[in-house]
């Protein structure tokens, strides 16, 4: 279509029915469209004149009954009344009285009139079908109004996937048969895009179910070869939500947070807004090193004893550590403590790692160190690159003590009046609740790590958004949160301690297109030249002040008991799954 063509349809009007010579807007046409005011108006017109002439009649009938003249005897405001209130009362009776009278007395009036306008509407839109559907076959907005003249493929329900070549047909036979493994696809085939397509067929045809709701399309599969995923067959959906803006340590930051559940951005949301304005939050960073801890076993105790004690020896540090440094220019090592379980020697070796996590970084330093020891001790016997002493996407007290990757406190005091006004409630509930919460109750329950109201929350969505393993969320959610009323018991001070943020703004899932763009919004995107490791330790900050931000508005929440209000209001679908075409 030209575009004269185009602009021309856009200015024209939309053809509609025609009824009984009025244009048809697919409405019953009511009495109340030709009145003066709005009906709510009207309405409160007739009725404060009829309760106002009834009142008036009373008062003056009960005049003429203590004087003893003739009810009958009317002056010219009492014909004025009488006349008021006749009328305001067959209005009023009119409104509200007949449809349902008629309603006892012929209930299926309505559905009969409704029938008669259905089938002249039909009449008068036949005669004008043909050139509507020509019209609108043109004319059709396929996209939102705001972007009618922008390029842009129609909005689908489910993904479309084209059907399989010849080629990919046969290749799709020997999969499902046993004959290529799956998994060498895209070496195979040098196409990672086509190598998923084809895994996807053949585990649709293997399985007999269909995966028509999960996306292939629009994705770069060549990103994640070798480093994020193996044997794709799409991708996962995840909405993306903004809560800020956070102000802290003097800045602002609008934090990404990916969930699928209602009510946390919400919630995140309104503790920035607290936070904001009762003058920002302040962090500090007081630890930064990723551990590893490999296992070694020895014949007897006293043999590993002896690696403990050369280990831990300061005259032997710097030998170990230029070891360790040569496995990264960012990598360096800061610590080993040992423990001892009978013959077996647990080393958790600490180092710092740049912008990166660092698993990997710290993980060939310590293979160096470990190759280097058996020139030493050759009855040592690496049972373990990883002994759990490390200890990594578990819940750990080593971790909660001694802390794993960045160890973060942050702060804020809130004035008491945005207590009130902001979070609806008052400092001292706040403070009761959690005590008994966050502190006796996770006792009451044996909590390691979690003296916290939500933090793994925050810290999961923030981690999804950015690129972080989303595992790690175990330990890095380990927080204790504290309230205390300062300023004569009118404010609200409150301080998360966070002793193991585990984060990186370089390798894994930051480098992917989304997760970049998340890291960006925030300024951390990639390694900081000037001053390696800055980004990291920035980002881990910004958890630390989002989980902040979290805490507070739940425990509000629950302080003011409006928790179930609004998970019912935020959290709650009205969908019917059952109906979506799979």
């Amino acid at each position: 279509m030209d575009m004269s063509r185009r602009s021309t349809n856009k200015t024209m009007a939309p053809v509609k029915p025609m009824k009984m010579g009025l244009v048809y807007d697919g409405k019953e046409p009511k009495a109340s469209d030709a009145l003066p005011l709005p009906l709510y108006l009207t309405n409160g017109v007739f009725f404060t004149l009829f309760f106002s002439v009834v009142y008036f009649l009373l008062s003056r009938w009960r005049e003429k009954i203590r004087n003893s003249t003739p009810l009958h005897i009317v002056d010219l405001s009492e014909i004025v009344a009488i006349v008021a209130f006749f009328a305001s009362f067959i209005y009023l009776l009119g409104f509200f009285g007949i449809d349902f009278v008629q309603s006892l007395l012929r209930p299926s009036a309505d559905v009969w009139a409704a029938e008669d306008d259905d089938a002249a509407v039909t009449a008068n839109a036949i005669a004008q079908k043909h050139d509507e559907e020509a019209i609108l076959k043109e004319d059709a907005c396929k996209v939102p109004c705001g972007a009618a003249l922008v390029d842009s493929p129609p909005r689908q329900l489910a993904p479309v996937v084209p059907p399989p070549t010849e080629e990919d047909e046969e290749i799709i036979k020997s999969v499902v048969e046993g004959k290529m493994p799956s998994y060498s696809l895209e070496s195979k085939l040098g196409d990672c895009k086509r190598a998923a397509s084809i895994r996807r067929e053949a585990l649709q045809r293997m399985t007999g179910k269909s995966l028509a709701g999960l996306p292939l399309e629009n994705f770069d599969y060549e990103s994640i070869l070798g480093q994020c995923c193996e044997m794709p067959i799409g991708y996962v959906q995840i909405p993306v939500g903004i809560a800020g803006p956070l102000f802290l340590d003097g800045r602002e930051y609008m934090v990404p947070m990916a969930t699928t559940e209602g009510c946390l951005v919400a919630s995140t949301n309104r503790g920035c807004k607290a936070i904001n304005l009762s003058g920002g939050a302040s962090s500090v960073l007081l630890r930064d090193g990723m551990t590893r801890a490999p296992v070694v076993r020895f014949a007897t105790a006293q043999r590993a004893a002896q690696l403990k004690f050369f280990l831990e020896d300061p005259e032997n540090y710097e030998t170990l550590s230029m070891v360790f440094n040569r496995s990264s220019r960012f990598g360096r090592l800061q610590s080993i403590k040992c423990a001892i379980a009978g013959k077996n020697l647990y080393m958790r070796f600490s180092c710092s790692t740049g912008d990166a996590m660092g698993m990997n970084m710290i993980s060939k330093g310590v293979q160096n160190v470990l190759d280097f020891l058996q020139n030493d001790f050759p009855d040592m016997d690496v049972i373990g690159i990883s002994g759990n002493f490390c200890s990594d996407k578990k819940p750990a007290a080593v971790n909660w003590i001694e802390g794993r990757g960045k160890s973060v406190v942050c702060e804020a005091i809130i004035s008491g009046d945005v207590v009130r006004t902001v979070l609806k409630t008052n400092v001292e509930a706040l403070v009761e609740l959690n005590m008994l919460k966050n502190l006796a109750g996770s006792a009451m329950a044996g909590a390691l790590g979690g003296f916290n109201a939500h933090a793994s929350n925050i810290v999961s969505a923030v981690y999804i958004a950015t690129g972080q393993d989303p595992a790690q969320n175990v330990e890095s959610s380990h927080c204790i949160t504290m309230f205390e009323a300062v300023n004569d018991g009118k404010d609200l001070h409150v301080s998360v301690t966070m002793p193991s943020i585990e984060v990186g703004t370089v390798g894994g899932g930051t480098q992917l297109a989304s997760q970049s763009a998340c890291l960006n919004l925030l300024g951390v995107k990639g390694a900081n030249r000037e001053a390696a490791g800055s980004n990291a330790r920035l980002l881990a900050t910004i958890v630390a002040g989002s989980v902040l931000a979290g805490e507070l508005s739940l425990m509000s929440a629950l302080a003011a008991g409006q928790l179930v209000r609004s998970h019912m209001k935020y959290n709650r679908s009205s969908k019917d799954v059952s109906k979506i075409s799979s």
